[in-house]
C-alpha cells in the first residue's frame, strides 16, 4: 500500500512535517510494509515557505521591524530565480507577538521591508504568502515599507497599525511606484473574504487578532477610511504613471475574493500594486507538482488543526482532497478538531475523517499531547481505513 501524507500544520500544536512524521510511525506499527511518501504543503500561511524551500527554493535571510515596531527579527524569503516568495506570517504572524495580541498596534511594515529586499535582490515576481496575520492594518505597513507616504490631515505621519487607519487623509504612491515596471505581484491567499463587511477582514478575523467585540464596528470603519483614501490615490496615480494602468482605479479591490485576507493586506497589494489574488493552496500544489505525486497512490491523508467551514473556503486540506479526487484517488483527513457535519466532509472529497479531540476531548490535554496521539491516529486511521465495514 502507498499512502501520501500531505497535511498542513496543525496550528499552536504540530508542524506539517511532524503531523506527516507521526501519522507514518502510527501507520507503520499496523503494517510496516506501507510505503509512506510525505510532502509539505501550505495555503498562504504559515509553513509555505518551508513547502517552498522543499520544492526547490533557496532561503534568503533579511532583518525587519517586529509587528510593534519595538525591535528587529531575523526572517526570510523564498527565492527562485527571478521568483521570491515573502509569507506574511513568518514576519507579521502571530508567532511574532510572544506577550499576546495587539489588534490595534500590530503592523505589516516588516513585510513591506521585506518585499523591498527581494526587489532590490533583483527579483522580478514576487508573490506574497497572505495568512496567519497578527495585524488588520488594511497593508498599509506593506506599502508604507515599499516607499508609500500615508499622512493624516495635518500632515503628519499616521501610527503604525489599525490605530492609524481612521486617520489616513492622503496616500503618495509615487515613491512606491519607482522602479516598479516590470515587476508582477501575486497575493496567495487562504481566504476569499472581501475587505469590508460582515464577512470582511475586521467582522470575521479581528476576533483572532484579539479585537473585542465593541472594535469590530469601528475597526471595519477605519479600514473603509483607508480604502476610500487609497481608492483615491490609485486613480490619482493611474492617470500619470503608466505602470498603474492597470491596477484597479474603482472600488473593485475592496471587493476582490481575497480582499480581507492578512487583516485586509490582499486588498492593498491588488490596489496598490494590482496583484492577482489567487488560492494560496491551489498555487502551491502547482508549484510542488502535487498531480505528478500522485501517480500510484493508493490513499492520501491531509488534514489542518480545525476542519469547519473556513476549510471550505480555500484551505489546503480542501485544496488536497479536490485535487486527489479529480485522480480518482481516495483522500481522507486527520486533524486536531472536526467541525464538518458528514454531508460537508462527503462535499470536500473526504471519504472519512479522524479527529485528535476524538482521542482526547480535553482540548487543553489534547495540544498538549498532540505529537503523542497524531500517532495512534495513524494506527487507528489505517485499521479503520482498511476495515470492509469503512468501505
Amino acid at each position: 500500500m502507498r499512502v501520501l501524507i500531505a497535511s498542513d500544520k496543525f496550528k499552536g500544536s504540530l508542524t506539517s512535517a511532524e503531523v506527516a512524521h507521526g501519522l507514518a510511525h502510527g501507520m507503520r506499527r499496523v503494517d510496516p510494509s506501507v510505503e509512506v511518501i510525505q510532502t509539505l504543503i501550505a495555503d498562504g500561511g504559515d509553513g509555505t515557505i518551508d513547502a517552498a524551500l522543499a520544492a526547490g527554493f533557496e532561503a534568503c535571510p533579511v532583518e525587519v521591524p517586529t509587528p510593534l515596531g519595538d525591535g528587529r527579527l531575523a526572517a526570510r524569503f523564498a527565492r527562485r530565480g527571478p521568483t521570491a516568495l515573502v509569507e506574511l506570517a513568518e514576519v507579521a504572524g502571530t508567532a511574532r507577538l510572544p506577550d499576546g495580541p495587539e489588534p490595534l498596534a500590530a503592523s505589516t511594515l516588516g513585510v513591506g521591508l521585506a518585499i523591498r529586499a527581494a526587489l532590490d535582490a533583483g527579483c522580478t515576481e514576487i508573490i506574497v504568502g497572505l495568512g496567519g496575520s497578527c495585524s488588520t492594518d488594511g497593508g498599509a505597513g506593506i506599502l508604507l515599507g515599499l516607499g508609500a507616504v500615508i499622512l493624516d490631515a495635518g500632515g503628519r505621519p499616521v501610527p503604525l497599525g489599525a490605530a492609524g487607519l481612521s486617520r489616513v487623509a492622503s496616500v503618495d504612491l509615487s515613491p512606491l511606484r519607482a522602479g516598479m515596471s516590470g515587476r508582477r505581484f501575486i497575493a496567495a491567499s487562504d481566504v476569499t473574504n472581501p475587505l469590508l463587511g460582515p464577512a470582511g477582514a475586521a467582522h470575521v478575523f479581528g476576533p483572532q487578532k484579539g479585537a473585542s467585540a465593541a472594535d469590530l464596528p469601528q475597526l471595519d470603519a477605519a479600514l473603509a477610511n483607508w480604502a476610500d483614501v487609497l481608492d483615491a490615490a490609485v486613480g490619482s496615480s493611474a492617470q500619470t504613471d503608466q505602470t498603474a494602468e492597470a491596477a484597479q482605479t474603482d472600488r473593485t479591490a475592496r471587493d476582490a475574493p481575497g480582499a480581507g485576507a492578512a487583516g485586509g493586506s490582499g486588498y492593498a497589494l491588488r490596489a496598490a500594486l494590482d496583484a492577482e489574488l489567487v488560492s494560496g493552496a491551489q498555487w502551491l500544489l502547482e508549484l510542488i507538482g502535487f498531480s505528478d505525486q500522485l501517480a500510484g497512490v493508493d490513499l492520501v491523508i491531509t488534514g489542518e488543526g480545525s476542519l469547519d467551514t473556513q476549510s471550505l473556503g480555500g484551505k489546503a486540506s480542501v485544496a488536497v482532497a479536490q485535487a486527489a479526487r479529480a485522480a480518482s484517488v481516495p483522500v481522507v483527513a486527520a486533524c486536531g478538531i472536526n467541525e464538518l457535519s458528514a454531508a460537508e466532509s462527503m462535499s470536500a472529497g473526504f471519504s472519512g475523517v479522524w479527529a485528535l479531540h476524538d482521542l482526547e476531548p480535553d482540548l487543553a490535554r489534547c495540544r498538549a499531547e498532540a505529537s503523542t496521539l497524531i500517532i495512534t491516529l495513524g494506527e487507528a486511521l489505517l485499521r479503520e481505513y482498511r476495515d470492509p465495514r469503512f468501505a
